[in-house]
């Protein structure tokens, strides 16, 4: 497992990284032939590594609802962003990785309610969750470098 925190810990610096790069504007902006931006593909991440991880093994989740139905597999921004929910979003991407690092060592992943994704990845376990979450952000990742591009 320490690979894989590895892996998700560089992902979540390089996500900062682009955050950090960008006016609020810039961040909320959807640039033509996109369905997103950047910061919704921030909290998207979000979002899914506590359904993947925490809600599939049956464990409260440690976002709010709003924040859940706001970034959700499906959604799309239908708000401007503030700054402040840009800092919450920043704050979340360490918090919650030291906090499922902190969960995994202390065993409190103790079932799984088996998923398949809609991309046809079968989730058995916690470290398929993990490791398939690692995948899931380096897509949005991906999405991100193309939306800059275009900002």
């Amino acid at each position: 497992m320490q690979a894989t925190f590895k892996i998700w810990e560089t992902s979540r610096k390089k996500y900062l990284e682009i955050i950090d790069g960008y006016s609020l504007q810039q961040l909320n902006k959807i640039p033509e032939g996109f369905s997103n931006n950047l910061v919704w593909n921030l909290g998207h991440i979000i979002v899914s590594q506590q359904g993947l991880v925490y809600r599939l093994s049956g464990l409260p989740m440690s976002i709010s609802s709003e924040m859940m139905e706001k970034y959700k597999n499906g959604s799309k921004p239908t708000e401007t962003t503030t700054q402040e929910e840009v800092e919450e979003l920043k704050v979340l991407l360490f918090s919650l990785l030291n906090q499922t690092k902190e969960d995994y060592a202390n065993g409190k992943f103790i079932s799984y309610n088996e998923y398949t994704t809609g991309t046809g990845f079968h989730l058995a376990n916690i470290i398929d969750a993990m490791e398939f979450n690692n995948f899931h952000e380096a897509i949005h990742l991906g999405f991100m470098m193309n939306i800059r591009k275009f900002i």
